[in-house]
């Protein structure tokens, strides 16, 4: 991961829906200046994601967003209305916006991208979860195996802030 505690997130465009239409918009202009969580992952109804990241920042979104955290944000390498799919399924509701990064762009741009063509997924992004304020990392966690979530988890992130 070339990205640091310290940085600027870099302002690149990404998808999420709007009103059921695939909307392009700039990262920064997603994630706004408050203090957000953005969690990224492999892949919408991958095993790891849907079992255990997730669904942990589901249960634990309201606690998280009592530690002054303003929104939760879950980035993965597939399309808005998949991401909307599962989303819905998972009952994200006001609780997580799900944001896609189809072409890899953020993905790649902070050095996120592993592969996974070996497994038919192609390229992916590793596991991460990153606390956000005013634009910059204060802390990043990232996993070394994308098949673990225990650093990257809701649990862990609620036990720093």
């Amino acid at each position: 991961m070339k990205l640091i505690i310290g940085d600027q997130i870099p302002d690149i465009e990404i998808f999420h829906l709007v009103d059921g239409e695939s909307q392009k918009n700039k990262l920064r202009e997603i994630l706004g200046k408050d203090k957000i969580i953005l969690f990224g992952l492999p892949g919408a109804f991958t095993s790891t994601c849907s079992k255990l990241h997730l669904p942990g920042f589901v249960v634990n979104a309201d606690r998280i967003k009592t530690k002054g955290i303003k929104n939760i944000f879950c980035l993965s390498v597939n399309d808005p209305y998949v991401m909307n799919a599962w989303g819905e399924i998972n009952n994200t509701e006001n609780k997580i916006k799900m944001l896609s990064d189809p072409y890899l762009s953020f993905t790649k741009a902070i050095g996120a991208e592993v592969d996974r063509n070996s497994k038919g997924m192609g390229i992916r992004s590793n596991r991460y979860a990153m606390v956000i304020e005013n634009l910059k990392v204060i802390s990043i966690q990232v996993e070394k195996e994308t098949k673990e979530c225990g650093l990257t988890s809701a649990e862990s992130l609620l036990n720093k802030l």
